[in-house]
């Protein structure tokens, strides 16, 4: 009588704790080359002093600055906004939770390289800032101050950055789909409230903050493209071969 085979059995105890979904390549790649040849063309337009860019800068900047100075109350409730939800430092904080908890899920591989994308955005930030030297909108009467140069904004590139990388976190380690659609809003909300407070602030320029989006978005779509090109050649983390 032939014997039956046996069923297949797993060799480690957190194989479900590895990616169960894949982001597409093809769209990351397409993503962070559009976002990064956009940028090339901002930055460009910035550097030259284009007409028509300063333009509008300008003249969104002094209508959302009077908004500002007329309005001191609905003012300080956008400083605290911009200065404490969605501050940089607090968006590390974010990134720095969501990295604690793929070590304890056995993610090392996965904590490490979101780690160390966040740490490049915050890299990328100092060294344009330093190179472009771009001087933030001075106001006789200002209502907030900041520091640093402005191109590109910190604040935009570090939402964008903490919450494309949040999304795909979900989406690698297989979230829910309510969370996700949850997180997309928050992300969103974020994304642009964040750009609105330090615009209407008046300490950055409407390029300023659009930079800051297309270097945040190159950055990510760059990055979650490279790990899935990484992790297809390699063994996902926690997997083990199944014995026969």
């Amino acid at each position: 009588m032939p014997s039956t085979p046996l069923p297949a059995a797993r060799t480690s105890a957190v194989d479900d704790k590895s990616p169960r979904a894949s982001v597409p390549l093809l769209p990351c790649l397409a993503c962070a080359v559009l976002c990064t040849l956009l940028f090339g063309l901002l930055l460009a337009l910035v550097v030259a002093h284009w007409g028509p860019l300063m333009s509008l800068d300008t003249a969104l900047a002094g209508t959302l600055h009077r908004t500002a100075v007329t309005a001191p109350g609905r003012t300080r409730l956008i400083r605290v906004f911009s200065d404490w939800v969605w501050d940089p430092w607090t968006m590390r904080a974010v990134l720095a939770v969501a990295v604690w908890l793929l070590v304890r899920r056995g993610e090392r591989r996965l904590a490490l390289w979101t780690a160390a994308t966040a740490l490049a955005g915050t890299g990328l930030q100092q060294v344009m800032k330093a190179l472009v030297g771009r001087g933030r909108p001075a106001w006789p009467d200002p209502v907030a101050s900041a520091h640093y140069a402005a191109f590109p904004s910190g604040h935009a590139l570090s939402a964008l950055v903490a919450g494309a990388l949040v999304l795909w976190l979900l989406r690698l380690t297989g979230a829910r789909p309510l969370w996700r659609r949850l997180a997309r809003a928050v992300v969103a909300v974020s994304v642009v409230g964040v750009a609105f407070t330090r615009l209407y602030l008046g300490v950055h320029w409407l390029s300023d903050v659009v930079g800051g989006w297309l270097l945040g978005g190159a950055l990510v779509a760059g990055s979650a493209a490279l790990y899935g090109v990484h992790a297809s050649r390699t063994k996902e983390p926690g997997t083990a071969p199944r014995a026969e």
